[in-house]
């Protein structure tokens, strides 16, 4: 875990979206989830340091409205190319998020997170 991590990531095993609000464009697929930002999985690059206003679409949980959203600022912190795969990988940063955002957040790592759990 990076020294400037504040928060473990969570990976999501849910097909999650992420369109650009200003073009109504996919840009990707939430990877993993945090309160801080995401990791995006895109068949395109990314700019660094670019700021998009992304939507991003949950699937329904108990503790969430039948297709959940949510709207926010995120700055791109990187993007990769993945090594023998097609796809990159892009980490964001959340710029600003409301406090719904927060519980929605939350209530979908809760429900779709992959278990880190070894079995027994």
């Amino acid at each position: 875990m990076s020294r400037l991590r504040m928060e473990r990531r969570r990976k999501l095993m849910t097909f999650t979206p992420v369109y650009d609000v200003h073009t109504n464009t996919l840009l990707g697929y939430l990877g993993d989830l945090t309160l801080r930002g995401a990791l995006m999985v895109s068949e395109k690059p990314v700019e660094a340091g670019r700021t998009l206003t992304m939507a991003v679409e949950f699937r329904e949980t108990p503790e969430s409205p039948p297709s959940a959203h949510m709207i926010v600022s995120a700055r791109v912190a990187w993007c990769k190319l993945e090594e023998r795969h097609t796809y990159y990988k892009v980490g964001m940063e959340f710029l600003k998020i409301t406090e719904e955002d927060k519980r929605t957040i939350e209530a979908i790592l809760e429900k779709y997170e992959i278990s880190r759990k070894t079995p027994k």
